[in-house]
C-alpha cells in the first residue's frame, strides 16, 4: 500500500496512476480518496496522471489525534505533492478538499501549480461572524459534532442519504449504492479526526489565501447545495481570487461530483485544456 510520511511523521495513503500531466485531487469531509473513482478512472483515460491521498485520519492514512487542521492537510498535500515530484499540477478540490487546495496554493506556493478547481467548497468562510453575517451560526456545527459523537454510523447514514445528496427533496431517487458506499468511506477513518475537522472546514477563514492566488481557478458550485450554501461560497470565492471563474448549477446537490459525474468531469475537462 503506497504511503509517504508527513513532516511530523504521519503516514498518508495516496494512489498515483498514469502519466502526462497530473491531477491532484483532495476529497471532502469525513471521506477519503475513493470519491473520486469516476474522475480519476475518466481523466486516466484522458491521458493524465491521476493522484489523489486520503487525508490524515481518514480512508487508509494513519489514524493521529493531532493535527487535524488546515495547516496540516495542507503541509500533508505538499508532502505527497514533492514525494512524487509533481509539477505543472492540476488540483481539484472538493468541499473540505477545495479549501486544503486553496490553503495549500497560498501556503506553499504555485510553482508546482498549474491551476486549480474547487467543487462545492468551503472557502471563503462557513462560520458566522461579524465579518461574516451570512454564515451559518456556530451552533449548527456543535449540532453536527454533537450527532456525530452520539452515534457515527447513524448520523453518516442520515447525512448522506439526506442533505449531502439531496435525497431529502426526492426519497425515491435515492441510490442506495452511493449511500452505502459513503458511510463505508466514512467509518474506515478515525472519529477524532472527523470530529475535529468540522472545526477545520468551518471554522478557517480562506479569505487571505484566495487573494493570493494568481493560478487560473474555476469555482464549481451549486445553487441547491444544502451542505455548503452557495450565496456564501461560491460567488464569494470566485470574486476574492485574482483569476477565478464561476460556474453555477442548478438542481445539483453538495455531492454533484458523484451524482453528475458526467456534467462535472466535461466541464473540467474543458477548463484543464482551456
Amino acid at each position: 500500500m503506497p504511503t509517504i510520511t508527513s513532516n511530523d511523521g504521519t503516514e498518508i495513503f495516496y494512489k498515483d496512476w498514469g502519466t502526462g500531466q497530473p491531477i491532484v485531487f483532495s476529497h471532502g469531509w469525513p471521506l477519503s480518496s475513493d470519491d473520486w473513482d469516476t474522475q480519476m478512472l475518466f481523466f486516466l483515460a484522458q491521458g493524465y496522471r491521476v493522484v489523489a491521498a486520503d487525508r490524515r485520519g481518514h480512508g487508509r492514512s494513519e489514524q493521529v489525534r493531532g493535527g487535524h487542521d488546515m495547516d496540516h492537510y495542507a503541509d500533508d498535500l505538499k508532502a505527497v505533492v514533492d514525494h512524487l515530484d509533481l509539477t505543472d499540477a492540476i488540483h481539484v478540490g472538493h468541499s473540505t478538499g477545495g479549501g486544503e487546495v486553496v490553503h495549500y496554493i497560498a501556503r506553499h506556493g504555485e510553482d508546482r501549480v498549474a491551476k486549480a478547481a474547487i467543487i462545492s467548497a468551503v472557502p471563503p468562510l462557513m462560520v458566522q461572524t461579524d465579518a461574516n453575517p451570512e454564515g451559518l451560526p456556530r451552533s449548527f456545527f456543535d449540532e453536527v459534532q454533537a450527532g456525530m459523537a452520539a452515534g457515527r454510523a447513524s448520523f453518516f447514514r442520515g447525512f448522506a442519504a439526506g442533505p449531502f445528496y439531496n435525497y431529502n427533496n426526492d426519497p425515491e431517487k435515492t441510490d442506495d449504492a452511493i449511500v452505502d458506499n459513503w458511510v463505508r468511506q466514512g467509518l474506515n477513518g478515525g472519529a477524532i479526526a472527523h470530529y475535529d475537522g468540522i472545526v477545520a472546514f468551518s471554522q478557517t477563514d480562506f479569505t487571505e489565501d484566495l487573494k493570493k492566488i494568481t493560478v487560473p481557478v474555476l469555482v464549481m458550485h451549486s445553487e441547491d447545495d444544502q451542505v455548503v450554501p452557495y450565496a456564501d461560497s461560491g460567488p464569494k470565492s470566485a470574486a476574492l481570487l485574482q483569476n477565478g471563474t464561476l460556474k453555477t448549477y442548478r438542481g445539483f446537490p453538495h455531492g454533484m461530483p458523484t451524482t453528475e459525474a458526467a456534467t462535472i468531469n466535461a466541464d473540467l475537462l474543458e477548463f484543464i485544456k482551456a
